[in-house]
């Protein structure tokens, strides 16, 4: 069987203000981007929508995101663009404060759609930032960076029930001040970045990183194949969560809003663990392992949580969700290290087009859940990670005698 190498570490230290710059602007991106979720309960009820309607304010915002993602990665592969994480954070801001003066459905969508563009900015060229100050340490450097996102992702649900829930839909225009923030630490980033891009190319011993497992065309593609629909179905499934585990519980349970934000506060704040975690594993063990790991792991958590009592739904909800986030940087850095040289576009792909593939999944489960009800749908959801076993068909990674620098 065709094998990966696997970078080893370079004799120099990951750029850890660098990463640590890049996972809090990530955090505040992030947390931004989750305001949206968090705030379906109120938006449901103040414009009387139904499933279906909740589904498509996900689908604004995820396949905004994951239509310009790889054209972005693409564009900027060939000619790297360090502020353009300022300029999409502008459009961020834009859907941030059109979203918290919204009065109707429409511009709810639009506001949605505006903070998609600012991620789909975002990803792709902070990606490959974290890439580069690596140093050998991909895994690290993509759990420190992504870790970040898991963070300011479980955040939101927690802010929006402490501030916007009780104090209206208005409230949200407060969080401007953390697009400001966010702004000001993508512009250091630019300029460290573009410092370091510079001393990298001057060095004598810089090597433009390059493919190094000698597979053909025609296996890289069905390797990339592979892992998109992973983690499709591993993003099909956080959506299930993300859109509508509240909803899930309220039905279910009969539980409070702010419980139900909490428990989702809980799902989402264990998986900032489990990505830095997988992320450390897989520099040691191999992607390849962590992925099955991640696959085999959650499948079992997942066909259990439908029949579980309050208590267990959310024990088992943050052991699922610790296991799947583990996957994601295995599954970025393998792709990766399938096409070294085009980080930008993969980065895209894999934040840009499996995300909003999620969000097309997330709206057809909101189409069904109008028909047969959530508490089913949930039922139904638990079988998505087993779409992983297509892991098998990914060549097996070995760990390389040497790595190059990018």
């Amino acid at each position: 069987m065709a094998t990966i190498p696997m970078p080893t570490a370079a004799a120099r230290r990951p750029l850890l203000p660098v990463l640590l710059a890049l996972s809090l602007a990530h955090l505040l991106n992030d947390l931004v981007q989750s305001m949206i979720p968090a705030l379906y309960p109120l938006i449901k009820e103040a414009y009387r929508l139904d499933f279906l309607q909740v589904g498509f304010i996900t689908l604004a915002f995820q396949v905004t995101s994951s239509l310009l993602q790889p054209l972005l990665g693409y564009v900027t592969d060939r000619k790297p663009w360090p502020y353009a994480m300022v300029a999409g954070m502008c459009g961020t801001l834009a859907g941030l404060l059109l979203l918290s003066h919204a009065h109707s459905y429409a511009v709810v969508l639009v506001g949605a759609a505006l903070i998609g563009l600012g991620s789909a900015v975002f990803h792709p060229e902070a990606t490959r930032m974290a890439r580069h100050a690596a140093a050998g340490r991909q895994g690290l450097a993509q759990g420190v960076f992504q870790v970040g996102g898991h963070v300011g992702y479980a955040t939101g649900p927690l802010l929006a029930a402490a501030i916007v829930v009780p104090r209206g839909q208005e409230s949200l225009s407060w969080f401007s001040g953390v697009v400001l923030v966010a702004m000001l630490v993508m512009g250091w980033l630019g300029a460290r970045y573009s410092a370091l891009r510079r001393d990298q190319k001057s060095s004598k011993d810089h090597v433009e990183e390059s493919a190094s497992h000698g597979l053909p065309k025609a296996k890289v593609i069905l390797a990339m194949t592979m892992l998109i629909v992973l983690l499709m179905s591993k993003n099909g499934y956080t959506s299930a969560f993300s859109s509508y585990y509240t909803f899930y519980l309220i039905e279910r349970f009969g539980i409070e809003i702010q419980l139900s934000q909490i428990m989702l506060f809980l799902y989402l704040v264990v998986g900032a663990l489990g990505v830095i975690v997988g992320g450390m594993i897989g520099d040691r063990i191999g992607r390849y392992r962590v992925i099955w790991l991640s696959i085999l792991g959650s499948l079992p958590f997942a066909l259990i949580l439908p029949y579980a009592d309050l208590f267990w739904t959310g024990a088992l909800s943050v052991v699922i969700s610790f296991i799947m986030a583990s996957a994601f940087s295995a599954i970025l850095i393998y792709a990766i290290d399938l096409v070294p040289h085009r980080i930008g576009l993969v980065g895209g792909l894999f934040y840009g087009l499996s995300f909003g593939l999620g969000g097309i999944a997330a709206a057809g489960i909101g189409a069904l859940a109008d028909q047969i009800g959530i508490v089913r749908v949930f039922g139904l959801c638990a079988w998505l990670p087993a779409v992983g076993l297509l892991a098998m068909f990914l060549p097996r990674a070995r760990p390389a005698v040497a790595s190059s620098s990018s």
